[in-house]
């Protein structure tokens, strides 16, 4: 079942909830996480409602921060991810957003300015697997929700990585492909064992693959 701080209020306004299944995820590889992802045409359809419930099962069982629809084998530019608030860093302002599901259909993302920061990443179809990426700071992204209504916001910290991240999935991109030092890639049993060094980095090990 879907926890308390992923709540089915994401805009899925239905009187009657699916039955969810666990879909399986495409690990790195394979020909749909390297090809760009469809349009969705209605994304009102009962077939991408129920999809988004089957992707929000399918990222709790797997224990991630988001989820694209190429992840789960299907071709289309869909999105779903939520902001931990524990993921807030130190020092940044509260996220209106955090702790909530959010779905993402169509998703246009652009960099607001110019700086970038460095942070750690996994990835669902990367497993085991972590490394230092980089991604704006700052972002703007638009897309349309499961209601059929524009979606318009901005964001910063971890919400804008994650939200960079999986949209990454929708034109054939995993996060190896963004890094700029292939040295800082490795198993994450290793780099537990031997961390890279900074108290900030070792607190991003911490976080959900994304």
């Amino acid at each position: 079942m879907i926890g308390p701080a992923i709540r089915l209020s994401l805009a899925i306004k239905s009187p009657h909830i699916p039955p969810m299944a666990i879909l399986k995820i495409a690990r790195m590889g394979h020909p749909v996480l390297r090809r760009p992802a469809d349009p969705v045409k209605d994304p009102t359809a009962p077939d991408i409602r129920q999809l988004v419930h089957d992707m929000l099962e399918t990222m709790e069982d797997a224990d991630g921060a988001g989820l694209a629809a190429p992840q789960v084998h299907v071709p289309l530019r869909l999105v779903i991810f939520h902001v931990p608030e524990k993921r807030l860093a130190e020092g940044e302002p509260p996220d209106p957003e955090a702790g909530k599901v959010h779905v993402l259909i169509n998703p246009v993302v652009e960099p607001i300015g110019d700086e970038t920061d460095l942070g750690w990443e996994g990835c669902l179809s990367v497993p085991g697997l972590r490394g230092v990426v980089p991604r704006w700071r700052k972002v703007r992204y638009r897309a349309v929700g499961l209601d059929g209504e524009a979606i318009e916001r901005e964001a910063e910290g971890f919400h804008a990585r994650v939200v960079q991240h999986e949209c990454d999935h929708l034109d054939g991109v995993l996060y190896p492909m963004r890094m700029n030092d292939l040295s800082l890639l490795g198993f994450e049993e290793e780099m537990g064992r031997y961390p890279v060094g900074s108290s900030s980095e070792e607190e991003e090990e911490e976080e959900e693959d994304v």
